[in-house]
């Protein structure tokens, strides 16, 4: 691409391209697999997003919590420039081992609290991959083993007991147990061995169970779904149908994992211990693709045995780096504590402006993690005059804008966003 300047020490974007002539290539040579709003972000850094005259945006998506951190956290950044110039940042065959790798490894195991507790306390182990919809799979896979091998359940009848409204991807499996029509309309044939049920109805759940169901896979808080909490005690009842029918209780906290909702694991809000848990996004500071599933060590070494399960840059060692870094920043800074503290004071806000506007018919939040339904299912219209204000919002499920800015949010900053919000939800 000789005829394009691209910028070796950038101060604002990658290209001198103008924004007109990015839109037009994205038009022409990509597929068009998302409705986007129109803004050429040329730099991220922190809480912000630039376009190219260098206007800034506050973001209020964080990439779907991949951004938890803040965009280029420069101890992240650090480590993985460090890899580089080191010479210890690129893909090695799986036939040999890495430090980055290991250490990785027993960081994030040793993090997460002992998983299915029923099969022992011999700790936590930890497969890892790229993006999050692998790991579901990987979470998918080591349920239906276990049907398979530990209930006997023949092979090909296995049953996983899902919720409307859920997300977890969109690769076929996945889609396949989508409430969305649109995820899936004309890609069949689906893939089978799903029972699809409402979220939070336990009698539904109950009723779902039969001879064949091996687990139960659940988000402890809908994202795309719609923002939506469970009700109190439904992650508790999971765990008890599960325990009464020896199914693996499986949660997808790649969304609301990692200090998103106040809790380094949403699942600490009920004090309920999964059998797995399929982590992401957040896990590599938003720099690099990084997913994990981790179990209990008992259950994952039933299931993966050389030959059953791999992935080329599943772990590989620049992603460790900036996992293990990832890691030590959302502990050491704290990232948690303030989604807690600034999410707390953020929705108390927000409700104050829903209870003046006509257009919000209910805040949903946990920590960092806020969902506002508007009366007329149109979020995105909101979103896009938020745009023009210089904040970046989306929707959730078209009746619902997403609140869910980095980690690293101060209260300043969150009144930042509050005034934009009032901007658009109150009628002047």
């Amino acid at each position: 691409m000789a005829d394009v300047k691209t910028m070796n020490n950038p101060v604002i974007g990658f290209s001198e391209l103008s924004d007109d002539t990015i839109l037009n290539y994205e038009s022409t040579f990509g597929a068009h697999h998302y409705s986007r709003q129109e803004l050429v972000v040329r730099k991220a850094e922190g809480i912000w997003l630039y376009d190219q005259n260098g206007k800034k945006y506050l973001d209020c998506l964080a990439a779907y919590s991949a951004a938890n951190h803040g965009h280029h956290h420069p101890r992240i950044v650090k480590a993985l420039v460090n890899a580089l110039q080191g010479s210890y940042g690129s893909v090695i065959s799986n036939v040999v081992y890495t430090d980055s790798l290991g250490l990785f490894l027993k960081k994030l195991s040793t993090l997460v609290p002992q998983m299915a507790p029923r099969f022992g306390a011999d700790g936590n182990k930890t497969l890892p991959k790229n993006g999050g919809v692998e790991s579901v799979e990987t979470a998918i896979k080591m349920a239906r083993f276990y049907g398979f091998k530990q209930k006997g359940i023949p092979d090909g009848k296995q049953e996983i007991i899902v919720f409307n409204n859920n997300f977890h991807g969109r690769m076929i499996t996945i889609v396949s147990f989508s409430s969305s029509y649109k995820y899936k309309e004309g890609f069949g044939p689906m893939t089978p061995g799903f029972k699809l049920v409402d979220y939070g109805d336990l009698e539904a759940v109950e009723k779902a169970v039969n001879k064949n169901t091996c687990g139960i896979l659940v988000e402890p808080m809908q994202g795309e779904g719609g923002m939506y909490r469970p009700p109190d005690g439904f992650l508790k009842g999971l765990r008890e149908i599960s325990d009464k029918h020896d199914l693996l209780l499986l949660f997808d906290e790649i969304q609301v994992g990692l200090g998103r909702t106040g809790k380094m694991f949403c699942f600490e809000h009920e004090n309920v211990i999964p059998d797995g848990v399929v982590l992401g996004k957040a896990l590599s500071g938003g720099l690099v693709p990084l997913s994990c599933f981790v179990t209990n060590s008992k259950l994952m070494d039933m299931a993966f045995q050389p030959g059953r399960d791999g992935s080329t840059y599943g772990g590989y060692p620049l992603a460790c780096v900036a996992g293990n870094e990832a890691l030590d920043v959302l502990i050491e800074e704290k990232l948690t504590e303030n989604s807690a503290k600034v999410g707390a004071y953020l929705s108390e806000k927000i409700r104050e402006i829903a209870d003046r506007s006509s257009h919000v018919k209910e805040v949903r939040n946990r920590g960092l993690f806020i969902g506002i339904e508007v009366n007329d299912g149109d979020a995105m219209a909101y979103c896009r005059k938020m745009l023009d204000l210089g904040l970046l919002a989306n929707d959730s499920h078209g009746h619902t804008i997403r609140i869910s800015p980095p980690l690293t949010l101060k209260e300043s900053e969150a009144d930042y966003i509050l005034e934009r919000l009032e901007s658009v939800l109150i009628d002047k």
